[in-house]
Formats: structure tokens, sequence, C-alpha cells
């Protein structure tokens, strides 16, 4: 701030980041501590709180449910990832081309990434149903039998992965148009010049120059695939027979359903070690990767 001494910026850079500090203090911070000191109890939310040390990480460790909860958010991930990826940028290299109507269609695709989970959950669940759904209408129109989507253990996962792909491949997009808005256009005139194809330029140029871009879009949707719960929750509850039981709605079982705070506690700080390794990993690898 200018004619003001160092002390005082400081000072009334102190007051003006107080409120927002006290909320992450008292909202977040204290909030995570708590459920780490849970995750070593035994504790329903109403009697008195149990020390229990590592019994809940040895229980998780010989829990089957916990595992295929892990199993299924892995499948997910598998699924979800290349689709969302290769779509988005798809999307991405589609309207950042000169197009008639281009904002309108940018608009449209990212208008699912802003709509409740809630009412996209509800609208796909409609959409998936075996005897009034549009996609098995559809399917019998040529021919094909439709599945029970939500209902078969079977295609009970891919109906999840379908739904979340749809939802945020616009946000995916986005990210990948701003990277592909930083490449300069020297690079494509360059290689006209060399008469380079398209395909050439996308494999030698865009894509390279997007890895910067890619490892951030890989980061967060490996993140938020991790955490996937809304859909699941609303379409599927988990089931049928645990086929889509994931982490987060097991832990959202074990402590708004069964009551058990410390291994709901405790599968939530194994989750977070798992993103957290994940994260470092691939912070190591984009430094061979990623060209800036």
């Amino acid at each position: 701030m200018v004619g003001m001494t160092k002390k005082k910026t400081l000072f009334w850079l102190s007051i003006f980041l107080l409120p927002n500090l006290l909320g992450f203090l008292i909202f977040i911070a204290l909030p995570i501590l708590g459920s780490l000191g849970v995750s070593f109890t035994s504790w329903d939310l109403v009697g008195d709180i149990q020390f229990t040390g590592f019994d809940n990480y040895v229980r998780l460790i010989h829990d089957p449910e916990f595992w295929n909860s892990f199993k299924n958010t892995v499948l997910f991930i598998i699924g979800y990832l290349p689709i969302v990826m290769i779509l988005g940028l798809a999307c991405a290299l589609l309207l950042n081309r000169k197009i008639k109507f281009r904002p309108f269609f940018r608009a449209v695709y990212f208008l699912p990434v802003v709509t409740s989970w809630v009412a996209v959950s509800l609208v796909w669940k409609w959409l998936y149903n075996p005897s009034y759904g549009l996609i098995n209408y559809f399917l019998s129109v040529i021919g094909i039998d439709g599945p029970n989507w939500l209902t078969d253990p079977s295609t009970a996962m891919i109906a999840i992965i379908i739904t979340s792909a749809w939802k945020d491949i616009g946000f995916v997009m986005v990210l990948f148009l701003g990277g592909l808005q930083n490449i300069s256009p020297s690079y494509y005139e360059a290689a006209n010049m060399d008469g380079a194809s398209k395909t050439r330029q996308l494999f030698s140029i865009t894509i390279p120059l997007l890895t910067p871009t890619t490892f951030f879009v890989t980061i967060i949707s490996l993140i938020n695939s991790f955490q996937v719960f809304d859909q699941v929750m609303i379409m599927t509850g988990g089931g049928p027979s645990g086929a889509t039981m994931t982490l987060v709605q097991n832990i959202y079982n074990h402590a708004f359903r069964y009551f058990e705070m410390g291994y709901a506690s405790a599968m939530s700080w194994v989750l977070f070690i798992v993103i957290f390794i994940i994260t470092i990993i691939q912070n190591k690898l984009q430094k061979r990767w990623s060209n800036y």
C-alpha cells in the first residue's frame, strides 16, 4: 500500500484476511483434525466417545465391503477418466475452430456442468428406466433389447460412468479450450508451410503443448472421481448387490446410517492418503512429460 510502512501493510493485510482465515480454521481445518482423532475412537454421535486405538484401521483391512467399494471406485475411474478426457479434448478442438454460433455451442456444452447433480441424476434415472426410458426405447427401434441399466449388477456401473462423463465433459472442454488458446498460431503457420497435415499438427504440436493442461485436468478429474457420490446416492444407492458402492457412499452409510463415526472417519483418512499419494506421484511424473 502506497505511503505505508511494511509493518502497517502487513497489519492491514492481516485484518482483511482474518475473516477468511477464521472461516477456514473453524469450518475446514479443525473438523479435518477432529476427524483424525475420531478415527481412533468408537462413537455413535450420541453416546460417549471410546478410544479404540487402531481398531478401525485394522477392521478396514479385513472388511470385504470396504475393498468392494474401493474396487468399484477404481473401476469407475478406469471407465470415466478416458471418456471425459478424450471427449472433452475433442469438443475443445471442435469449438476452438471458427464456426458459426460458436459462443452458443460452448454455452450448451457447458450447461450440464452448472446443472444440479440431483436434477441430472433424476433425469438420467428416468432415461435408464427399462419400461419407459428413452434409451431402451431407441435401442428397441433398432432391434436391440435394452438391459435393466440400474438394477443389473453388470450394467449399473456403466450407467453411472455414462451419466458422470456426460455431465463433466463441458468442464474438461473449457479447461482444454484455455490451453488451446495459449498455443501460439506461429507453430501452425510454420507447420502449414512445411506441408504438415492436420493430424500431424495435432500429434506433433497441439497434444505436446497441451501437456500442462492435460496434467491439471487429469489431477482434478482423478480427485473428483475418487469422491464420486451424488449420482450413486440418487441413482442406485450403492446397489444392486453393492455393484456401485463407492468409497464415499460407503463412508456415508457408516457415518449417517449405521452411526459408526469412528469407522467412517478411518475410511475418510484412508481415502485422503490414497488421493495424496496419487497426486504426489503425478507431480513427480509431470516433470518428465509436461512441456512448458
